[in-house]
């Protein structure tokens, strides 16, 4: 203690006395502001910052000497030291790699860097943070192995190191941490067995390997951990069978197991274990025998998956007290017990208010559908049977609305193919008005078809082939203008003329009416059904001739109408048809086979059973058509000099045109080949009025697009896709894009007319494809342009992005080979006049499983922007790519941003703007031009609208998240959509 003695009064003695007592002052408080301890952490944390090389989002500015490090941004200190116990850096986009300065923040409790993108090893020196309880260092991209060292951190209660590229084992050491009780590893590369060491850590609450090679078996040790709440180990490679001493880890929420190669039976004794079970996942194993009865008292249970395994036998799971109950998923099982009432456990789902999906697909069920099915929970979205050996009729309570119980109003999806099913179907099924997919074919159903069904308004796909339906079509069927995906009634006993409404039919791509005892004429209307790819009329009575305008059916690839009583010429514009299938048999035609397009390869054609046809190509085998007599006339001579010299005149021209060409450069190999073309250079010249710029309607680098009518009597517009040659691989381009049209088609994806491989009048050589004109142009016209961008509202957005969606969907999940787009952007988005989207474009396309137009090391693949990340590092194009560009392309129509905007540079990006605003301010990331949905919308309507909203920006985030790996399916990516556009309230806008 300092002792106040008496200040001397003279002046120097008194001036030297507040200098010592200033100095002393200032001392202390440097010394407590900026002890050898806080230098330490000040330098430790200017070290860190050192090394990270980008920080889009500027969080660490504050990092400089103007402010004391404890108020750096996500960092705190202790009050009492003031010493550096807190730092959190997480989804900032930062980029660079972990100093090992890190260790000398030696009172360091909580350090989180998830969600950047750090790199290289994670420092050893981690290991000396002695103080540490939270160490988060997932989704970033840190490499080499685990630190052995991690055990000097004998405080850590959680680590998280998932989603990085962490190879190797997991290093022994880990057991050291006795209080840990959170270790996520899942997502990295991880090898050589979950070890059984780890059971000596009996703290553990949440254990994740998932998605990790690992291998090995489960280790019966791991029954130590009897505070395990979640236990994470799908896609791990994992074999042999359950140990039973998980089974007695009572306090277990999440059980999953999920793809991997585990044997052996469920224990059917365990008593009351499980209680807190949620999630149980024990899907795509090889597991056999039933399914034990104590999973009836799991009554926490919201999800069951068991989807792909070999159990067997009666289920006698009583659902009724699994009350929380979300989804249950029991398909390609071998449940059948032949016991008659192996059904009974539908009774017992009707206390599952919550059902949202139940499938029962491919499990050798046998009895009788209960009426209790249509005691279902009002929750009820997906239903699926098909695939068993049920019987009896068809519940009449499916759809009906009693008033307490079993209304099904949000099923969307219901499917109870290829089982036993007789009896006729009910009235009632009108009442799904959420339905978007009914599938009832290959059962044994009779009667009229309900009329009813054509108030679901929302339907998609109707299957109701191989049955005993009988009567006729119901017209309000085929008003259905929601029916895109198929309308399939084939192989039953409809009677009747087809009805003009199937005209209405605007947006279908497969139509299947064969084997039926329909007959009249085929209606003219059917011409209006613009999108049919695939159309079956064979084996009913039809007559007449075929009309005329069905000429506007250019889409179609497979035309069945064999085994009718068709008569009249084959008429010439299915020449122009890029059909891949074409049976005329057992018909009436006459007169002369065309030879041009489908009808140049005989084997890709049938005219069998048509006794009055002539001509054709050669290897059809028919009589030479006998030419029609004509009125001899003798002519003037002088008319006849006029013509030979008119000929001969014109030899001379060809000749000297050809030796023109011939001096200038040998003859084009693809000229040569092509050499049976449906349209001419002079045809495309004329129809683009010689290519003017009055009609150029696009531009880009290796091609002009103009738009043009190819016939002066026909309004019907094209637009031509002309290559520039010149260009480097503008041919090559031009050959993905041909093989790319031969192999696909679908209602969203653009139509192609035909295509041009010929010489321009220069002795140049000339390549062009021709499209069907899309008069609402690209969905980049919409977005960027001053008239286009007040015009698209949310409704829009989304009809376009399902659109999209569905045609990349079938591209990954319904082609074969499996076709990859490699350059979706808003600008090869196409709008019709009904603002349907349809995806063009296919010069960069890619045929997994092909050797057809393999990439190359280098070159462009896409476009920047909406390039997949992986491809700048030379990975192989995949699907993921295009999933990535989709997820581009809906961020930037839901933020009216583009993804190469000036703001995004140095790390930010798009995703990451989306991403940051999830799940709660996402209306600060919406373009202000579709919230005029809002307009007239009540407070409910709103809330709607706004989780629309945010969950159409998490699709976005999804499909655009990186690893390629973790990006959405395109086929959920649909489903999504779809649940959306269920979802948004009818609002007038």
């Amino acid at each position: 203690m300092i002792s106040m003695q008496p200040i001397p009064s003279s002046s120097p003695m008194r001036f030297l006395f507040y200098v010592i007592l200033v100095i002393f002052l200032t001392s202390t408080s440097i010394s407590s502001s900026y002890d050898g301890g806080n230098e330490t952490d000040h330098h430790a944390l200017l070290k860190i910052k050192s090394m990270i090389t980008r920080d889009p989002y500027g969080a660490l500015t504050s990092w400089n000497t103007s402010l004391h490090f404890c108020d750096w941004y996500g960092v705190k200190c202790g009050k009492r030291h003031r010493r550096v116990t807190f730092v959190a850096l997480q989804s900032l986009g930062l980029e660079g790699s972990l100093s090992p300065h890190v260790g000398n923040l030696s009172f360091l409790r909580v350090f989180s860097l998830a969600n950047n993108s750090f790199q290289g090893a994670i420092p050893h020196e981690i290991g000396n943070l002695n103080r540490l309880t939270i160490l988060y260092l997932g989704a970033n991209t840190f490499n080499g192995v685990i630190p052995t060292n991690l055990s000097g951190c004998l405080n850590l209660q959680k680590l998280d190191l998932s989603r990085n590229k962490l190879v190797g084992s997991i290093p022994k050491e880990i057991s050291f941490l006795s209080k840990l009780s959170f270790l996520s590893l899942g997502l990295n590369k991880l090898t050589g067995g979950i070890p059984p060491f780890l059971g000596n850590i009996t703290s553990m609450e949440t254990f994740s390997v998932v998605r990790n090679p690992v291998g090995g078996i489960i280790p019966d040790t791991l029954g130590n951990w009897k505070k395990l709440v979640g236990f994470h180990s799908g896609g791990c490679n994992l074999s042999g069978s359950i140990p039973h001493s998980i089974y007695n880890l009572s306090l277990l929420a999440n059980f999953i197991l999920f793809e991997n190669q585990l044997t052996g039976s469920l224990p059917r004794g365990i008593g009351a274990m499980f209680s807190h079970l949620e999630i149980l996942e024990l899907n795509y194993n090889q597991l056999t025998g039933p399914l034990p009865s104590w999973i009836s008292n799991c009554s926490k249970l919201r999800g069951l998956d068991m989807t792909d395994n070999m159990f067997s036998g009666k289920l006698t799971i009583d659902f009724s007290k699994l009350g929380d109950i979300e989804g249950i998923y029991l398909s390609f099982n071998n449940f059948g017990s032949s016991e008659a009432d192996e059904m009974n456990f539908i009774d017992s789902l009707k206390n599952c208010t919550k059902l949202d999906d139940l499938d029962l697909v491919f499990c050798k069920f046998q009895g009788v559908l209960p009426r209790s099915i249509g005691n279902l929970s009002d929750q009820l979205r997906y239903l699926a049977l098909y695939g068993n050996n049920l019987h009896g009729n068809l519940p009449t309570s499916i759809g009906s609305i009693p008033s307490t119980i079993g209304k099904l109003q949000k099923l969307q999806y219901f499917d109870l193919t290829e089982n036993q099913l007789s009896g006729q179907l009910p009235d009632a099924l009108g009442n799904l008005s959420s339905l978007l997919e009914l599938y009832l074919f290959s059962n044994k159903l009779e009667g009229v078809i309900p009329s009813s069904i054509g108030n679901c308004r929302h339907l998609i796909a109707l299957q109701l082939d191989d049955n005993k339906f009988t009567g006729k079509i119901p017209q309000p069927i085929l008003q259905l203008s929601s029916l895109s995906m198929i309308l399939n009634l084939s192989q039953n006993n409809l009677f009747g003329s087809l009805p003009t409404e199937v005209g209405d039919l605007k947006m279908l791509t497969a139509l299947d009416l064969s084997y039926n005892n329909l007959s009249g004429n085929i209606p003219s209307s059917l011409g209006s059904c613009g999108s049919l790819t695939s159309l079956s009329l064979k084996g009913n009575l039809f007559q007449g001739m075929i009309p005329p305008s069905l000429s506007s059916l250019k889409g179609l690839v497979e035309l069945d109408i064999s085994h009718n009583n068709l008569s009249r010429q084959i008429p010439r514009f299915l020449e122009r048809f890029l059909l891949e299938y074409l049976n005329l048999s057992y018909n009436d035609f006459e007169g002369e086979v065309p030879q041009l397009g489908v009808f140049a390869n005989a084997s890709a054609f049938s005219i069998l059973g048509n006794s009055r046809l002539c001509g054709g190509v050669v290897e059809l085998g028919l009589p030479k058509c006998k030419e029609t007599k004509k009125h001899k006339e003798k002519f003037p001579v002088f008319v006849i000099i006029i013509l030979i010299a008119s000929s001969l005149f014109t030899i001379i021209c060809l000749a000297y045109a050809w030796c023109k060409k011939k001096s200038k450069s040998r003859p084009s190999q693809s000229s040569m080949r092509d050499r049976f073309l449906k349209i001419s250079y002079a045809q495309l010249l004329k129809a683009t009025n010689g290519f003017s710029e009055t009609n150029l309607i696009g531009n880009g680098g290796l091609s002009s697009v103009y738009k043009g009518a190819l016939n002066e009597d026909d309004d019907t517009l094209v637009a031509v896709k002309v290559l520039r040659l010149q260009n480097r691989g503008a041919e090559r381009s031009f050959m993905r894009e041909c093989e790319a049209w031969r192999n696909i088609r679908h209602r969203n994806l653009l139509r192609i007319v035909t295509s041009c491989s010929s010489i321009d009048f220069q002795g140049n050589d000339f390549k062009a494809l021709v499209y069907e004109f899309m008069p609402k142009g690209s969905l980049h016209d919409w977005l960027y342009t001053s008239e286009g961008t007040s015009r698209l509202n949310y409704i829009q957005i989304t009809n376009i992005l399902a659109d999209v969606a569905s045609a990349l969907d079938y591209l990954h999940n319904h082609c074969v080979p499996i076709v990859v787009h490699g350059d979706l952007k808003p600008s090869n988005i196409l709008l019709d006049d009904e603002m349907v989207a349809h995806v063009g474009d296919f010069g960069l396309a890619r045929f997994l499983g092909t050797t057809s137009y393999q990439n190359s090391s280098t070159g462009i693949r896409g476009t920047i922007g909406y390039t997949a990340p992986e491809y700048g590092l030379g990975s192989d194009m995949t699907t993921n790519g295009d999933v990535y560009s989709f997820g581009m392309l809906l961020l930037e129509v839901m933020t009216g941003k583009k993804p190469t905007d000036d703001i995004f540079n140095e790390g930010h990006s798009l995703h990451k703007f989306a991403s940051m605003a999830l799940p709660d301010r996402v209306m600060d990331v919406i373009d202000l031009n579709i919230l005029n949905i809002y307009q007239g919308a009540c407070e409910a309507d709103a809330q709607k609208i706004e989780e629309c909203l945010a969950s159409t920006i998490k699709i976005g985030v999804s499909c655009s998240v990186d690893p390629p790996a973790l990006r959405m399916n395109m086929e959920k990516v649909v489903h999504e959509l779809r649940r959306i556009q269920n979802t948004l309230p009818n609002i007038e806008i």
